[in-house]
């Protein structure tokens, strides 16, 4: 005879892994510490949404006032988004063209020497944390008014940006070529200009350009400190209760934007 043995019952729960206490209270921990961050942020910051609801009218009455937008005084409002797009442009150009070399020696895979390589990344830390609007109130105030500083401010900001992210691709490009070009006695500028940048132009031109279309948007909130371009026009005609010729200046800073920002997009999307 044969006897047959009852199998044990399963419960789902035996499949499931067990989660011991430890986790458990991390997970609180974070919870609790997570709630407690944001709950200081809201105290810190005044954060008072009913504020909002109860200044809902003076926006509306701001808006009502805006429209529809005054389009007589079109030349100087062009000129002005001109400007802005000028600047971004020529600050971009000399970050890039500074931050090249600077990220060369801040990478470590290719960097002369350590006090080279720390000094490099002292220069990109003290220029990125620094924000430009801090750098456009320094140049405002050692050259004047005009979009000039707005120029030196970008550029210096973007040098901090761009240097980075530039020394970052560098260290993970693919050294064969650098190498093979050290083998043969080539010197370090023949090593940049014949392998380090020919390999990494696609991405080097991708970030350059990403930068451009932040440039733009900098640079309309540098001119609020009077550093030129459409932004000191918007700070002028809100100065002078102008809401009319504030609107138009604001959609020609979107269209600009939109512009910039498909232009590049379209060439990144090229090069890839």
């Amino acid at each position: 005879m044969t006897s047959t043995v009852d199998a044990p019952k399963l419960d789902r729960a035996d499949f499931l892994p067990s989660t011991p206490l430890r986790t458990t209270f991390t997970r609180l921990g974070l919870v609790m510490g997570g709630a407690a961050l944001l709950g200081q942020a809201a105290i810190v910051a005044k954060a008072r949404p009913q504020d909002l609801v109860t200044g809902v009218s003076g926006m509306a009455d701001i808006l009502r006032r805006s429209f529809p937008p005054d389009v007589q005084n079109l030349r100087p409002a062009l000129g002005g988004v001109l400007e802005t797009f000028d600047i971004a442009v020529l600050g971009t150009f000399v970050a890039v063209i500074l931050s090249l070399p600077l990220a060369v020696m801040a990478a470590e895979n290719v960097t002369p020497s350590r006090p080279v390589y720390l000094a490099a990344r002292g220069v990109i830390a003290v220029t990125r944390a620094v924000p430009d609007l801090v750098w456009a109130l320094l140049f405002v105030t050692a050259v004047g008014l005009g979009p000039f500083p707005g120029v030196l401010a970008l550029s210096v900001h973007s040098i901090g940006m761009l240097g980075r992210l530039f020394a970052e691709m560098i260290e993970d490009m693919d050294m064969g070529p650098v190498q093979a070009l050290t083998i043969t006695g080539a010197s370090r500028i023949q090593i940049v200009t014949h392998a380090i940048v020919p390999g990494l132009l696609p991405g080097l031109i991708g970030v350059s350009l990403f930068r451009l279309d932040e440039n733009v948007r900098s640079s309309l909130v540098l001119g609020f400190v009077g550093a030129g371009g459409i932004g000191f026009l918007i700070l002028t005609a809100m100065n002078l209760f102008q809401y009319r010729q504030v609107a138009t200046l604001l959609i020609l800073t979107y269209i600009l934007v939109m512009i910039v920002e498909r232009v590049s997009t379209s060439i990144r999307t090229r090069i890839r």
